[in-house]
């Protein structure tokens, strides 16, 4: 099976193609940092690091862009009511978004663009509309026309009437129409500014993603992502001024995960259920908030709980337990017996992987994937129990509920090993070099083994089969 993809803009599952074979080019939104970071920005960026790692399973080289909005009326009220500097602000919640997110096992993206170090694309961008005829200047404002481009709407599926109704509208007598929306705005008082060719300003927020996704990505790129709420007005602004300014379809796949909810109800402060994820790590542990974040389709909402949690819980410590209890199994009949584990994979193993990747290849799926994983956790603890526990069935577990439990997240690696490998990939990469090795093709075999040592994995063959570790680095 192929990987297939559910795109917000045709609302359909879509065979996966990216523009250039073998390369993705992704772009996700990033934070405002004016506060700390909540659960629904967790749950965004794990998702798209499970998305991002299952891609380079499958063999694709990924580049990944996350910005950061380090200019924004959020940021500015923030730090006025501190007494600080706007800038002083973004970068203490740019500090924390890293830290926090890092304890949550999400890989950091290949660059992070900033609204402050891309305000000359941003102008030019503008300008570009403005010489189109999509935009309009009013007393050192800029808009964007949304009339002048006749597919405006055709992200969010919404009709005008809905959009009015979703959006909040300024009231500017200015507007030629109420959904117009600001690609530049005029400096107030006591609010930081930049010169322009419409005076000092800065830029609206649409504008933003635009010119840094195009900047680091091109005109076009595979994958733009983030929550469901910013399909509108954000991403679908976001379009059509790109795809005014160039004339160039913006993005091949739009992915959008869902709202986290509390009791069912969207999380927010103003219904008083909002969760930073520092709140949580108080009470439970990194790796069990990631297991929770992954085990649940990430297009569905995620309803949060203490009793969820404690489940996540639970999960895990099942998780490791049955990893714990075939390690120790295992050394001790290979010291007592000097047991030579067998070559072969047992079948179901090879069905549990099989329908594990039939999962994540039906629009990355972890709820299914996550239990393919413990289906074979319950078969590998009835394996441990029996009178003559299957070898070849438990070697063979073991590997692939590691591989499948890295891929997915909540299975960290060790301190000192390489990170940005999963074992899911070096376990798939060994079965190509047996594979190759089976049909003499030692060429391939070699080179696959290269491939592997330049990112840091030693190939041991054995007696008992393929052997890998980490090399060791010198300090």
């Amino acid at each position: 099976m192929s990987l297939c993809v559910y795109n917000t803009l045709t609302r359909k599952k879509e065979e996966f193609k990216p523009q250039s074979p073998g390369k993705v080019k992704m772009y996700v939104c990033g934070t405002t940092p004016y506060d700390h970071c909540h659960l629904g920005h967790a749950r965004c960026y794990v998702v798209f690091d499970v998305i991002r790692k299952y891609l380079e399973y499958k063999g694709y080289e990924v580049t990944y862009v996350q910005n950061f909005t380090d200019v924004d009326d959020k940021i500015i009220k923030r730090a006025q009511e501190l007494g600080s500097k706007v800038e002083d602000v973004a970068e203490e919640y740019i500090s924390e978004y890293f830290e926090v997110m890092g304890r949550l096992n999400i890989r950091e993206a290949n660059s992070y663009p900033k609204t402050t170090e891309h305000i000359g694309e941003m102008i030019q961008l503008v300008e570009k509309l403005i010489k189109r005829g999509y935009a309009y200047v009013v007393d050192g404002d800029v808009y964007f026309e949304i009339d002048k481009f006749g597919s405006y709407g055709k992200l969010s599926h919404r009709s005008r009437e809905e959009m009015r109704a979703g959006a909040r509208i300024e009231v500017d007598q200015r507007k030629k129409n109420p959904l117009d929306f600001a690609l530049w705005k005029s400096s107030k008082p006591e609010e930081p500014f930049w010169e322009s060719p419409w005076g000092r300003g800065r830029p609206g927020w649409h504008i933003e993603c635009s010119a840094m996704s195009m900047e680091h990505l091109g005109a076009s790129f595979d994958i733009h992502g983030g929550g469901q709420d910013l399909i509108f007005p954000h991403h679908e602004n976001e379009m059509a001024q790109s795809e005014a300014a160039t004339g160039k379809p913006f993005v091949r796949y739009w992915i959008h995960n869902g709202f986290v909810t509390v009791n069912r109800e969207k999380m927010s402060k103003s219904l008083g259920n909002f969760f930073t994820v520092r709140e949580i790590y108080e009470k439970y542990s990194p790796d069990v908030v990631r297991l929770f974040l992954v085990s649940q389709y990430y297009r569905s909402p995620m309803d949060f709980s203490d009793g969820k949690l404690e489940e996540a819980r639970k999960s895990l410590e099942r998780f490791r337990s049955i990893l714990e209890n075939i390690k120790f199994l295992l050394k001790g009949l290979k010291a007592e017996k000097k047991s030579i584990f067998p070559k072969v994979e047992d079948s179901s193993v090879v069905e549990a992987k099989e329908k594990f990747t039939t999962a994540m290849d039906d629009d990355f799926n972890t709820a299914r994937a996550f239990g393919c994983i413990f289906d074979l956790v319950g078969k590998a603890n009835k394996a441990i129990s029996a009178r003559s526990p299957n070898l070849t069935f438990l070697l063979g577990a073991e590997r692939a509920l590691k591989s499948m439990g890295s891929l997915l997240g909540f299975l960290k690696k060790k301190a000192g090993e390489k990170v940005g490998i999963d074992e899911f990939q070096i376990e798939k990469r060994i079965e190509e070099r047996n594979a190759a090795r089976g049909k003499k093709d030692w060429g391939k075999a070699d080179k696959i083994r290269r491939d592997l040592e330049k990112v840091g994995i030693i190939l041991e063959d054995t007696p008992f089969g393929t052997r890998w570790k980490y090399r060791v680095i010198e300090s």
